[in-house]
Parts: C-alpha cells; sequence; structure tokens
C-alpha cells in the first residue's frame, strides 16, 4: 500500500509498505478515503522541531472500517467513520471526564499513517464517530467537514470550551489558521455575539465573516492590542481563543483579556517556558491543551454538520491526489492553502 512517508524538512515521499493487520483485540483497519496536512506537520517539515527520517505522517482522515478486532462491536466492517487523532479508549479517568485526548491507554506512537490507504487504528470500540451511511451518500461540501471533525473542528471548539465562552460574551481569536477558523464556529455555538478574529490574509479574513467573526484586526502586536482594547471600550474580551502558539500569540492573549477572563490555549507552545506573572494579577485563567475530539463529535459536532449548522470544511482551499503530497505541503507552507485536502481512495 501507498503511503506518505517523511524524509527530510522539506521533503515528502510516497512509499509502498504491507498493508497494516489486526495487532490487538481493539484494533481496526480502516480503509482511508480523504485525509489532510494539519499546521502543526509544518513544524517538522519545515525543520523546527524533530522527526525521525522515513516516517509515515498524517493525523485527520476519513474512511471505511475494513476489519476489526473480537472486542470491538460499536463499529463493524463498512462502517463509515471519522478517524480522530486522540485514540481515546472510553474507560479512564481522562476519558471518563470529558478530555479523550489525554487518554492514558494510548499506545506511544499511535499517530502517523493517516495520510496512507490503509491505517491500524487503536482503541477503535470508542475512539471511532460512525458516520450514517457511506460516503457516496453526501456532497464534497459535508465530506471535507466530516474530515475537519477528526481534528481541527474539534480543536477550535476545544479552545472556546476551554475559554468558557458563554451567551452573549465578547470572544477574541488568535490565529486564522484552520483551527483558528474553526474557533471561531466554536465560539458562535457557545453563543458569542461578539467574535473578533485576528486575521492578516483577505481569503482567510473572508472566511472568517462567513464562520461567524462580527469584526477583523490585521494587526498584530502592540497595535492589534490596542485595536482590541479599542473595539470593547477598553474592558478586554470575556474570553480568548490563543491557536498559533507563538510568544507573541500568548503575549498578546494576556494584555487582551479582561480581569477574570480565560485563555483557551490549542496553538502547540512553541517555547516550554512561560511568564505566567500577567495573568497572575488579573486574575486571568489558563486552560487548553488536546482536544476532546471523540467526545466533542459525538456530543455536538457531527450533529452539527449533519444538520447544516455548521460548514467546517471549507478551510479546505486546496486538494491534492495522494501521489502528490509533497505538493500538498509546499501549500500550506508557502500559504497558499489555508488547509491541504488529500483524496485517497475513491468514493463507495
Amino acid at each position: 500500500m501507498k503511503v506518505a512517508t517523511f524524509i527530510e524538512p522539506g521533503t515528502m515521499a510516497i512509499k509502498e509498505t504491507a498493508k497494516p493487520v489486526v495487532e490487538k483485540d481493539t484494533d481496526a483497519i480502516i480503509k482511508i478515503v480523504r485525509a489532510c496536512v494539519c499546521g502543526s506537520d509544518l513544524w517538522w517539515f519545515r525543520g523546527i522541531s524533530k522527526r525521525e527520517p522515513n516516517s509515515t505522517t498524517g493525523h485527520e482522515a476519513i474512511g471505511i472500517v475494513e476489519e476489526v478486532g473480537a472486542a470491538v462491536t460499536a463499529v463493524k466492517p463498512g462502517d463509515f467513520v471519522i478517524v480522530p487523532f486522540t485514540h481515546g479508549c472510553g474507560e479512564c479517568a481522562a476519558c471518563k471526564a470529558g478530555f479523550d485526548g489525554n487518554c492514558t491507554n494510548r499506545e506511544a506512537g499511535a499517530n502517523g499513517g493517516y495520510q496512507g490507504e490503509y491505517l491500524r487504528f487503536i482503541n477503535a470500540q470508542w475512539a471511532l464517530i460512525k458516520i450514517p451511511g457511506k460516503p457516496a451518500d453526501y456532497s464534497e461540501t459535508i465530506l471535507n467537514s466530516f474530515l475537519a471533525l477528526a481534528d481541527v473542528m474539534a480543536t477550535g471548539f476545544h479552545a472556546a470550551k476551554s475559554a468558557e465562552v458563554v451567551e452573549a460574551s465578547t470572544v477574541v481569536v488568535i490565529g486564522d489558521g484552520a483551527v483558528g477558523l474553526c474557533g471561531i464556529i466554536g465560539a458562535k455555538l457557545l453563543g458569542a455575539t461578539r467574535i473578533i478574529a485576528m486575521s492578516k490574509y483577505e481569503e482567510r479574513q473572508k472566511l472568517a465573516r462567513e464562520f461567524g467573526a462580527t469584526d477583523i484586526i490585521a494587526e498584530r502586536g502592540d497595535k492589534g492590542i490596542a485595536k482590541v482594547m479599542e473595539l470593547t471600550h477598553n474592558d478586554g474580551a470575556d474570553a480568548v481563543l490563543e491557536c498559533v502558539g507563538t510568544e507573541m500569540s500568548m503575549d498578546t492573549a494576556a494584555k487582551i483579556c479582561r480581569p477574570g477572563a480565560v485563555i483557551g490555549r490549542v496553538g502547540v507552545p512553541q517555547k516550554n517556558e512561560m511568564n505566567t506573572s500577567a495573568l497572575f494579577w488579573q486574575n486571568i485563567g489558563l486552560r487548553g491543551g488536546v482536544a476532546s475530539v471523540t467526545t466533542y463529535d459525538k456530543e455536538i459536532l457531527l450533529d452539527a454538520v449533519l444538520k447544516g449548522e455548521i460548514e467546517p470544511g471549507k478551510v479546505f482551499n486546496k486538494q491534492f491526489n495522494l501521489d502528490d503530497i509533497q505538493a500538498a505541503y509546499e501549500a500550506m507552507d508557502k500559504r497558499e492553502a489555508i488547509k491541504s485536502l488529500v483524496i485517497v481512495s475513491q468514493m463507495d
């Protein structure tokens, strides 16, 4: 089977490898229909973080269950599923508390290989999200939205939940990548009435408006902070969604909160250390981390897509075949794509 493989920073390749097999009773083998490139993938593609050469890549997909282990009864061969990166078991303390992104029964190295024709998926009994019907029953737009539920939509929603967004609140979203844009959808789902998107690029600003942003701020740093304070009459935001992970974005988040506000942080931190003094003196809360994909999809997000209430799949503005994986990464790297869609197999 074909699978996308990391060679070195800046270089991806498609390699042939053995098709995965069921290794544990809790496994499933998934035939991947669609996958995508994540903004976090760019870290090792650009050489900012390390990744082992010749490792398989990808952590978001939708597909068809081909085979299941003996302990898997919730899904069966032929089922259409969202394939999340979180692999929650549904039974540990973290999963039961609604934090399946921190499942304690997850194998090391579970992610990787989603950008390939087949995938061995662990903890299949609970973590997979079954979609009614089959891929051919749905439009391209809805299929793309299902794919967004494997990571970015759930991660954006996690930012909003972590920031404790409530009805009639004023929310600022920092970051106009796919996660930030989905954070706007998440804030709107939770009832925010004013959503200020900090977005630099025109195409992304347009989509931010479409998703529910009421205001756009293109400036960054001190100028961006001043704009937020002006729009909020110097009160600051009730909640801030930090969807970038840089030192500047966190500094901005801390400075635009009203006292007592909460920052929902889902941007993967680019530095391990952080000065929290500013948060202390303003009673600002900081929450966030790895999204609870299965929990959110089952509770609210899949139903919202099926009812046409949200369309997060619009973040996919470039489409590639699996054989063109290098171009898919380059489009993200050059900011030509908000998020690259990868077609792996044709719909059944």
